[in-house]
C-alpha cells in the first residue's frame, strides 16, 4: 500500500472492509476487537517506563488509573492517528480509548492482570480466526498487511457502528461501493486460481 494511502481513510476501510464483509464475522470482531486493544494496553502498561517518561500519576478509584507509561504512548498515537483519518469519528473514539487506557493501566496492578488480559488476547484471537474460517471464508487481513490490519481494526469497528447509526451516508456508501468492488475482485482471482489447480489436477492423472 503506497505511504500516501495510509491517511486516505476510504482506502484504508475499503483494505479492511474487503476482508469483513460477513455480518457473523462483523459481529465477531465488534465483540473481540476492543478486548484484543484493551489487553494489548495492560500488556504494554505493564513494560518499564524510561526515565525519559514523566512520573505522572493519578488514581480515580480501583478500577480507573493514570500513569505516563507506554500504553498512553499507544492510546495517544492510535487516537490521534484515527482523528487525521476521520476527524469527527476519532473525536468520537476518545471516550471509549480513555476508557480502555485507564482500565488497562488500573487493571496491571491485580496481582493475575497480565495473566487474566492473556487469556482473554488469546480468546478474541481464536474466535476472529474461527469468523474468517468458518463465517468470512477468506484470511485475516493481517496476512497481507499486519500493520493496517493491527491498527486499524478497532478504528474500523467504532465506524461500521457509526455508519450503523447513521453517520457519514456519502462516506458510508464509498465504503460500501468500494468495498463491493474488492470483494468481487478477490472472488474472481480465487476462483481463476481454483480452476488452474483442477486444470493442473485433470493433467497429472
Amino acid at each position: 500500500m503506497p505511504a500516501r494511502d495510509v491517511i486516505n481513510v476510504e482506502k484504508q476501510l475499503v483494505f479492511y472492509g474487503a476482508y469483513h464483509s460477513n455480518p457473523i464475522n462483523v459481529a465477531i470482531h465488534i465483540c473481540c476487537v476492543p478486548l484484543i486493544l484493551w489487553s494489548t494496553f495492560v500488556f504494554v502498561a505493564a513494560l518499564s517506563a524510561p526515565q525519559s517518561f514523566p512520573t505522572v500519576s493519578h488514581y480515580f478509584g480501583p478500577y480507573l488509573a493514570f500513569e505516563f507509561n507506554w500504553a498512553f504512548v499507544m492510546a495517544l498515537s492510535y487516537w490521534i492517528y484515527y482523528t487525521v483519518l476521520e476527524p469527527v469519528a476519532g473525536l468520537l473514539y476518545g471516550p471509549q480509548m480513555i476508557a480502555m487506557f485507564l482500565s488497562a493501566t488500573a487493571f496491571v496492578h491485580r496481582g493475575d492482570g497480565v495473566k487474566v488480559a492473556a487469556y482473554l488476547h488469546v480468546i478474541c484471537w481464536i474466535m476472529q480466526f474461527i469468523g474468517h474460517g468458518i463465517a468470512e471464508g477468506r484470511a485475516p487481513a493481517l496476512l497481507d498487511n499486519i500493520l493496517g490490519a493491527l491498527v486499524l481494526a478497532p478504528f474500523f469497528v467504532h465506524i461500521e457502528i457509526l455508519f450503523a447509526l447513521g453517520y457519514n451516508k456519502p462516506l458510508h456508501k464509498k465504503f460500501i461501493n468500494g468495498t463491493g468492488v474488492e470483494i468481487t475482485k478477490f472472488r474472481r482471482e480465487r476462483a481463476q486460481q481454483e480452476r488452474v489447480m483442477e486444470k493442473k489436477a485433470s493433467l497429472s492423472r
